[in-house]
């Protein structure tokens, strides 16, 4: 009936002179415009269109890393000796300027001594993602250092003797270019280095496994290294 009714249109058309009514076009072929580009998502760009391809695997935090805790022992210990001898003398001496001084002198030990060093390691961390290492320091002054795995080459630990006895180590991240990036005293520091050169080389069998993961991780989820 639609034909029928397409012709009869069409025939007087023909008769008065004017010009034919157009065929309606599906929506499929209207979004498929002749010389469209396809983007990202399936939707279609004009020809000049140059963004780039974003990867479908988004990136994702594989470890956070901190000095190794045992930092904090002598900032702890001298806080509980500061705490006693304060206490003491307070209880002891009888002037007031004397208790006062006992207490200013308590409060400047306690801030350089533990609160600054407790800071220092509190904002000094290392960020392992699936694309990159992000270092973070400084406490007055904030201070960023990034790489890019694929500039790193190698990676190898170098501790001490006493790091040897708590598993932590200075992780070095070699790019050949006379850089050096040392993530400092991290703990489980053989694993951190495991983990930076599987996420260097894509091809492992430990970094499909890990990227399959990440896809079927949600959004906004941090996924252990390791856990294999």
């Amino acid at each position: 009936m639609t034909r029928g009714a397409e012709t009869r249109a069409g025939r007087r058309s023909a008769k008065s002179g004017a010009p034919a009514p157009a065929r309606a076009q599906p929506p499929s072929a209207r979004a498929s415009a002749p010389g469209s580009a396809p983007l990202p998502g399936g939707a279609t760009g004009a020809p000049g269109y140059t963004g780039a391809v974003v990867s479908d695997v988004p990136e994702r935090v594989v470890a956070r890393v901190r000095r190794h805790a045992r930092v904090l022992a002598l900032p702890a210990v001298l806080l509980i000796a500061v705490a006693g001898a304060t206490t003491y003398a307070v209880g002891v001496l009888d002037e007031a300027w004397q208790v006062l001084a006992a207490l200013a002198g308590a409060a400047l030990l306690v801030v350089l001594g533990c609160l600054l060093p407790f800071l220092a390691w509190l904002t000094r961390r290392a960020t392992i993602t699936t694309r990159r290492v992000i270092l973070r320091h400084g406490v007055f002054s904030r201070v960023r250092q990034e790489l890019l795995n694929s500039r790193g080459t190698d990676v190898d630990v170098r501790a001490g003797w006493v790091q040897s006895m708590f598993g932590s180590g200075d992780v070095r991240i070699n790019t050949g270019h006379d850089r050096v990036l040392v993530i400092k005293d991290a703990p489980r520091a053989e694993l951190v280095q495991a983990a930076l050169q599987e996420l260097m080389d894509p091809a492992s069998p430990a970094a499909r496994e890990h990227r399959r993961a990440m896809r079927e991780a949600p959004d906004g989820d941090t996924v252990s290294w390791g856990g294999r």
